[in-house]
């Protein structure tokens, strides 16, 4: 894994691989949780060029996905505080704010009483609850609010779901979800990858999120990344859990399922090193193409945008480079990259 970090952090298609990365743990996610979304699929919705109507599965492979871009552009240990947690999961404690935060408006009796006996009184009074529960989410995120600040507030059961048909008053995630930060001191006193494990066994475990469950891969990869042992990128958990089989991975004995987790962190880190020699030589193929063109021209940043992404489509080429189509194509033919369909129409490009 040490090895996996100097070579990415060293080679010129260290960028590209980590955007690589993103996708292909978002399809892992999917594929332990046991749905199938084939990441050229995910490619075309992250464009907006899809092919088909998005099926349920391949919006949660998004999800994934904008989750890992987002953890990535923040900082080292953000995605494991209250704040990062707080956006990620999108849920906030509801509640009173502590007192003396802010004011009250004045209002006048009269319009008072017309506003609550209104025709419209609970559908603006839900309106108003969606802005402040939005307006509290940014300020956290921006960081007008502290974390200590979002815990002070007190959380109230939701009245939205009051037969229970979309949640479980006997689930509090919040309470599983505080649970298992419970176990990070004890992550943070081991070495990083034994602590990495011990964390996802704990999320495992714990179950802290109903909808969201694949965030613990991704917690799994910020932790290394603040502990420093990747911080090159952020490592495709996932991607390497898929190959463990999963009758070791939901074993019922604990020691068996931590050596699970270990090994599909080291199975992970091979992918990766084969996965930059891949890059780097179809990079040093693609460098000879355009080697001695003109200083304007487009081959190189083509051949940036290729490794970065699993595959390309010549609509896609065109509105990175801001070309027509058929020049896209043109391109494409010069810089000599395989196709990947085999079709003569729809047709793709990428490093396989």
């Amino acid at each position: 894994m040490a090895r996996l970090d100097e070579r990415v952090l060293r080679s010129v298609v260290g960028e590209g691989f980590a955007e690589r990365s993103h996708f292909f743990d978002a399809a892992g996610a999917l594929w332990v949780a046991g749905e199938l979304v084939h990441v050229e699929d995910l490619v075309l919705h992250d464009v907006h060029m899809d092919s088909r109507a998005p099926s349920h599965e391949l919006t949660i492979a998004h999800s994934v996905l904008r989750a890992r871009r987002r953890i990535w552009t923040g900082e080292p240990s953000w995605a494991l505080g209250m704040s990062g947690l707080a956006t990620l999961t999108a849920t906030l404690g509801e509640g009173k704010a502590q007192e003396g935060k802010s004011l009250p408006v004045p209002v006048d009796a009269d319009e008072e009483s017309d506003d609550e006996g209104g025709p419209l009184a609970a559908e603006m009074a839900e309106i108003d609850a969606l802005l402040a529960r939005s307006q509290k989410l940014l300020d956290i995120h921006t960081g007008k609010t502290s974390a200590g600040e979002a815990v002070a507030v007190t959380p109230a059961k939701r009245n939205e779901d009051p037969l229970g048909l979309l949640g479980d008053d006997e689930w509090d995630e919040e309470q599983r979800l505080a649970e298992w930060r419970s176990v990070q001191p004890l992550a943070d006193s081991l070495p990083p990858v034994l602590g990495a494990a011990i964390l996802f066994e704990a999320w495992e475990r714990i179950e802290p999120l109903r909808r969201q469950h694949w965030l613990g891969g991704l917690l799994v990869a910020s932790h290394l990344r603040a502990r420093g042992k990747v911080a090159s990128h952020l490592f495709s958990f996932y991607g390497g859990l898929k190959l463990v089989r999963h009758e070791r991975r939901r074993a019922r004995d604990r020691a068996t399922r931590l050596q699970a987790f270990l090994e599909a962190m080291h199975l992970g880190a091979v992918a990766g090193l084969k996965e930059i020699d891949r890059l780097s030589l179809a990079r040093t193929q693609m460098e000879l193409r355009f080697r001695g063109r003109r200083s304007n021209s487009s081959l190189p940043e083509l051949a940036d945008f290729i490794l970065s992404r699993p595959m390309v489509s010549a609509a896609m080429i065109a509105r990175h480079l801001r070309i027509t189509p058929r020049g896209a194509l043109n391109l494409v033919n010069e810089i000599g990259i395989r196709e990947i369909t085999g079709r003569g129409r729809y047709r793709a490009w990428g490093i396989i």
